[in-house]
């Protein structure tokens, strides 16, 4: 089963989330209280469990939920195969996947320690369609 494991939001571009119990959903924005909210192709970010395993076994210490930016820390489901397009649902909030991976930031502290980051090839980003509310623990459904 496809699920998320954490849902993570920051007030402030370019630094780490931290993890929160619940994530209010908005149409045309993304999740209330973060900073990369917006009326944009990018208002949610998801990287699975699975690419940061990866860079755990690069030597990568600490990588805990948040650590690359991701609202969605997800498990179960490869992310990054997705086509553009594809309709997520996690209880009731309805997502469509707008974009794989993204240029990577110049200087990024990941890319500095060990050489290769994931999230640019790894990430997806996606709009809300339907409101709602996603915690860790709910189910990912491909719609």
């Amino acid at each position: 089963m496809a699920k998320v494991i954490a849902v993570n939001i920051s007030d402030r571009k370019g630094v780490i989330k931290h993890p929160v119990e619940v994530g209010e959903c908005l149409v045309d924005f993304g999740i209330k209280g973060d900073a990369h909210g917006g009326n944009w192709h990018r208002q949610i970010s998801l990287l699975g469990q699975e690419s940061i395993d990866k860079m755990t076994a690069m030597g990568v210490a600490g990588l805990d939920p948040g650590k690359f930016a991701e609202n969605l820390t997800t498990a179960g489901i490869e992310l990054f195969t997705l086509p553009i397009g594809t309709l997520l649902e996690i209880n009731g909030v309805l997502l469509e996947v707008t974009q794989i991976g993204k240029e990577c930031h110049k200087g990024c502290a990941i890319k500095q320690q060990v050489g290769d980051c994931i999230m640019p090839r790894e990430g997806i980003f996606v709009k809300v369609l339907k409101n709602g509310e996603i915690r860790p623990g709910d189910e990912i459904i491909i719609k």
